[in-house]
């Protein structure tokens, strides 16, 4: 697995279609290109995720997902609930359109959707210009890597890159909440 030091070595890794590791506000992440269904698979793969669970997306804004989610199937309150918490460490389901792809959604009828505030993650999106995955950086089932050094060297043999930089101070992965429902999925 080469090393991804900087943001141009990563994006360019994702435009190959490849997987990487970065950190994020709690744990660390696996990212690749969403629109790429084999990157996605592959990625799934490497998880042991299966597709029908779906994925979380993070992004530099709504503007890079428009042909993925319907915002005017929400209402003006939730989405006044949702800009409010972006960027910053919320996730929230928020209604697909049918271009939206099944390997991102799985079996849902939404997509996880996070604007984060981390630097590295926010950073990263700015210079991909584009939705990015965002699942943890570990094997289904298994506790996922708070540090770069606790990062599964099984894991590690299997990706294209690594994008330096720390978690942030959570203390659990990201709450999600459905945003049309305000149902939390994961607190």
């Amino acid at each position: 697995m080469p090393h991804t030091p900087d943001l141009d070595a990563a994006v360019a890794t994702l435009a190959r279609g490849g997987v990487i590791a970065y950190p994020t506000e709690a744990v660390w992440g696996l990212g690749c290109d969403p629109r790429q269904e084999d990157a996605v698979l592959r990625l799934l793969e490497i998880k042991r995720r299966p597709v029908d669970k779906g994925v979380i997306v993070v992004a530099s804004g709504l503007d890079v997902l428009q042909d993925w989610i319907d915002i005017a199937a929400l209402g003006s309150e939730q989405l006044t609930a949702v800009l409010a918490q972006w960027p910053g460490p919320h996730t929230w389901i928020l209604p697909v359109t049918a271009q939206a792809p099944r390997w991102v959604t799985g079996d849902h009828d939404g997509l996880a959707v996070r604007i984060s505030a981390h630097p590295v993650v926010a950073a990263l999106c700015k210079a991909w210009g584009a939705p990015l995955v965002s699942t943890s950086a570990n094997l289904a089932g298994e506790p996922p890597a708070r540090s770069r050094a606790a990062l599964d060297p099984a894991l590690l043999a299997r990706i294209d890159g690594v994008l330096d930089g720390e978690v942030g101070g959570l203390a659990q992965p990201t709450p999600i909440r459905d945003a049309r429902t305000g149902q939390i999925l994961r607190d």
